[in-house]
């Protein structure tokens, strides 16, 4: 596992690791003055009136293991809402059926990501939970900051919903020939990585939930063990690549958008520092690469059924990628 060398300030929005892959990247005094700005420690209406919009949630938190997964939380519009600014209210819990049930308790670091298909619009909640029942949860705002709409698919969702109940299969520890499918033709996947960090110092020790997407192939199968994928110009922060530089653990969940079904996995991943020329993914500015330890699937996770639209025009921008 890496070791951050840098030390964080306790008004810094981002922490030893986040630091340190900004200061490789050369994007660390550059993105400075705008993190401290950016990311806040309360919603801004906006965001409060964005979260009460959504029929679904991508969460991450971490299992009894401390291993991080993400899942999707799904409810009628208003089923998340901010009662303040500094409080997130979701009216769901990741059922039986999923990796992560039973995780979301009293005090359990918690990444929230909101995503608009039809519109590329997303915003971020992360913090603890400080209110848990049968109904759900809340959790109390340790950051709060949007995301630009680079490499989200458009997806309109439909009037079908599935109606049988989801249906967990067996968890495996490799990925199986269905799975591989999946993923060599998926196009967007959210990913859960965790910096336990010191709460009294870091604003950003914690769990937190990102969207990757790219063409089909952009995840490439290298065996049943192994996933690679390519990392992209964005926002700078480095909060995914920042918490795995200081923790290599990781939670993808991979969705079938027209039958609902999840594809969870999760394992520990590598950051590999190379660019384009040697990456074989046009566009690159390094790849990660993730050695798989357990793998579930469950069918029909996603009440509702959603149809394809437009690409991204940044993913028209990347080329073309190996799909094997």
């Amino acid at each position: 596992m890496n070791t951050p060398g840098q030390p964080s300030h306790p008004a810094s929005p981002f922490h030893p690791g986040e630091l340190a892959v900004q200061t490789r990247a050369g994007s660390r005094e550059a993105i400075a003055e705008v993190g401290a700005r950016v990311i806040r420690a309360a919603m801004p209406d906006q965001h409060r009136q964005f979260f009460a919009q959504l029929p679904f949630l991508v969460v991450g938190a971490l299992d009894a293991h401390g291993h991080p997964w993400a899942t999707l939380l799904s409810g009628a519009p208003g089923f998340a809402h901010a009662p303040d600014a500094t409080l997130l209210r979701v009216n769901a819990l990741p059922p039986a059926t999923d990796p992560l049930h039973g995780a979301v308790t009293l005090g359990a670091p918690v990444g929230v990501l909101g995503l608009a298909p039809s519109t590329r619009r997303r915003n971020r909640v992360n913090g603890r939970v400080v209110d848990a029942d049968t109904d759900g949860f809340a959790i109390r705002v340790d950051q709060s900051f949007g995301n630009c709409p680079q490499y989200i698919r458009q997806r309109e969702i439909t009037p079908q919903r599935h109606s049988a109940p989801a249906r967990a299969e067996r968890p495996q520890t490799s990925l199986d020939d269905d799975a591989q499918r999946q993923i060599a033709s998926a196009d967007t996947f959210f990913i859960a990585t965790h910096y336990a960090g010191d709460r009294t110092t870091e604003r950003s020790a914690g769990t937190d939930v990102s969207h990757r997407g790219g063409k089909p192939g952009f995840v490439r199968v290298d065996d049943a063990n192994t996933l690679m994928w390519p990392d992209f110009r964005g926002n700078a922060y480095y909060n995914t690549l920042g918490n795995l530089y200081a923790n290599p653990s990781a939670g993808l969940v991979f969705v079938d958008f027209t039958s609902g079904d999840f594809l969870h996995v999760t394992g520990d991943a590598d950051i590999l520092w190379q660019d384009e020329a040697t990456s074989g993914f046009a566009g690159a500015q390094r790849l990660v690469r993730m050695r798989v330890r357990e793998v579930r699937r469950v069918r029909g996770a996603l009440p509702a059924t959603w149809r394809d639209g437009e690409v991204s025009p940044s993913v028209e921008r990347t080329g073309a990628w190996p799909t094997a």
